[in-house]
């Protein structure tokens, strides 16, 4: 498992010959393909539960939350979140001074998690919520859209970085990146209050021009996330992986619009189906199979519906599809065969902090 920073650091101590370096980083990419356990699972056994787990308990929350609305009340539900918070932030302390790295993130994740259920018992019991009819319990933050949802997310994404601050644990960034989701959604009814439609917002008139700006912004804020997520990535290229949480919602969101925006014209397929082939070649260059998989689906679906819309029937499009089909896997043999190379020569006229991410993911 040695790594493009290890063969750097041999480089400056001495060790290595500087003109040896891409040649045997070539060669060690080259023989751990062809290692018949290159494609075995990276998680044991013991993380796949330690993840279980987690998830489990940062699901049950809703749960708690509406049991506990039910039988105590909302005064009740915002000091057992916040002593479930407090208690989850110690285990994870105490877990991170005895060296388990992953159960201390997956309780810190907790505690962030509970965040959103504190803010709303606080929001009930001062009475924010009063003219909310879609508030009754916490599940509803899940199935609807309000605009009052904001300032639980905004303490979210700050509790969600202060405690990342705390901890440095990759897994804590997934409440973070799932809050900016849910604010890609919420944030249209915001502006459309803020203008002063919420009238229109609340009757129902306007709706298929808000339903049109709600597309816009989530497709923008999708952006942005990605753009955010690159940069985060650049910033930790030498460190743990920040940034795969924030890669796949911000694709959820982006992918997510564009998908609901198509007019169903043989154009705006094409280009669909452009931006997909390029997440596919982003997938490629900065080593994220997140990107691929977003692209391959999008790359799928319009071929699915060009072959039953407009070309139902028609023995040319198979023949076409199949020669794509191998002249895409000619592609990659002839990629892997000169990678090396081609990576080198992009390499060479990138910016440093790219070419350090790129070594860094391709290592």
């Amino acid at each position: 498992m040695v790594k493009r920073e290890d063969l750097d650091a041999a480089v400056r101590a001495g060790v290595l010959n500087p003109l040896e370096l891409d040649a045997l980083f070539a060669f060690l990419r080259q023989r751990a393909a062809q290692s018949p356990s290159a494609d075995a699972a990276r998680f044991s056994g013991t993380h796949i539960l330690y993840y279980l787990g987690g998830m489990l308990a940062i699901g049950a929350a809703s749960l708690f939350a509406t049991l506990a609305v039910e039988a105590l009340g909302m005064g009740a539900l915002l000091a057992l979140s916040l002593l479930y918070a407090g208690m989850a932030m110690w285990v994870a302390a105490t877990l991170e001074r005895k060296g388990f790295g992953i159960p201390a993130g997956i309780f810190a994740t907790l505690a962030v998690a509970l965040v959103p259920l504190a803010v709303f018992a606080l929001q009930h019991v001062l009475g924010f919520w009063a003219d909310g009819p879609r508030a009754a319990h916490y599940r509803d933050f899940h199935r609807y859209i309000d605009w009052r949802w904001l300032v639980m997310e905004l303490a979210t994404l700050a509790a969600g970085a202060a405690l990342l601050r705390r901890f440095r644990y990759p897994f804590l960034v997934m409440p973070i990146a799932v809050t900016l989701w849910y604010m890609g959604m919420d944030i249209v009814p915001a502006l459309v209050l803020q203008a002063g439609e919420g009238a229109a917002w609340s009757s129902g008139a306007g709706s298929e021009a808000i339903w049109e700006l709600r597309k816009v912004i989530s497709l923008v804020f999708g952006l942005v996330m990605l753009l955010v997520a690159f940069f985060v990535d650049l910033r930790a290229r030498h460190s743990k992986d920040y940034a795969f949480w924030l890669y796949l919602f911000g694709l959820l969101t982006f992918c997510g619009a564009l998908s609901m925006m198509g007019s169903g014209r043989l154009a705006g397929k094409l280009v669909y189906l452009a931006v997909h082939f390029v997440l596919v070649f982003i997938g490629a260059v900065l080593a994220r199979r997140v990107f691929a998989v977003f692209g391959g689906i999008g790359i799928a679906a319009v071929l699915t519906d060009l072959s039953w819309h407009l070309f139902k029937n028609s023995f040319g499009f198979v023949l076409v599809l199949t020669v794509l089909g191998f002249a895409l896997i000619a592609l990659g043999l002839w990629w892997s065969k000169h990678e090396a190379a081609m990576s080198a020569r992009l390499r060479a006229v990138l910016p440093a902090d790219l070419r350090e991410l790129l070594q860094a993911r391709h290592a």
